[in-house]
């Protein structure tokens, strides 16, 4: 068990292969709450916000906080803020900024896209790389915001570039069926998502008509890390 593990990216659409869309702008200001666990053992809260930042940009972010086992007891918290533009039903990114604090280390990346350039870059502090850009690129952060508008969209496969710490990857992603997820926030008849691309162990649970982001996260690389829907809400 690592505090790395606990404050990995909790969630990693360009191409979106499917039938029928609906505006994203239709959604509003949002607030929702996560137990996180690693391991089956209670580690952390999450709290996911979406807002209007003005001039056509959101801000969407996600704050992390320790509250058991060696994430409390080292005060454990991530900040992670992203602002992106709408590009259809996918939150092409503008920037992202990441910040991971403990007693004993921090660690913090800063990546921003120069659209007009076509260029990303990324600084962890020990100076800035860049690479290009692709339209309709995401981060990690709103990747589970993509993948719900994508379901809720009626995808079954969703390829997505994803900027990541050296360049822009295009993930795969597919529906693998229905199942009964029981989380604090109720219980739902959810489609399951999994990455297919790569044996990362990503796995999503969504109620799309409901719900644009997850009910329920798996993620194994980094740590057995999981993320259950405790409330929702619209502000």
């Amino acid at each position: 068990m690592t505090i790395r593990s606990l404050l990995a990216p909790l969630l990693g659409l360009g191409l979106l292969l499917g039938a029928r869309t609906a505006p994203a702008t239709t959604l509003g200001a949002l607030t929702a709450t996560y137990n996180v666990s690693q391991g089956g053992q209670p580690m952390g809260v999450a709290t996911v916000t979406l807002r209007a930042a003005g001039n056509g940009e959101w801000i969407y972010g996600k704050d992390t906080k320790g509250t058991g086992g060696l994430a409390a007891l080292l005060g454990a918290s991530v900040t992670e803020s992203s602002r992106f533009r709408w590009k259809g039903d996918v939150p092409e990114a503008i920037s992202y900024d990441y910040r991971m604090q403990t007693a004993v280390k921090q660690k913090q990346r800063h990546l921003v896209v120069d659209w007009p350039k076509n260029r990303v870059t990324v600084d962890e502090g020990k100076g800035p790389q860049s690479y290009p850009a692709s339209p309709g690129m995401v981060e990690r952060n709103t990747l589970a915001l993509a993948l719900g508008l994508a379901l809720r969209d009626g995808k079954q496969q969703v390829a997505l570039p994803v900027a990541v710490r050296q360049e822009v990857q295009l993930q795969h992603f597919k529906v693998t069926g229905r199942e009964t997820v029981k989380v604090p926030a109720g219980s739902f008849d959810a489609e399951r998502i999994d990455r297919t691309d790569a044996d990362r162990g990503f796995s999503a649970w969504y109620a799309p008509d409901r719900y644009p982001l997850p009910v329920k996260l798996s993620q194994h690389d980094g740590g057995d890390l999981t993320m259950e829907l405790v409330s929702y809400r619209t502000d």
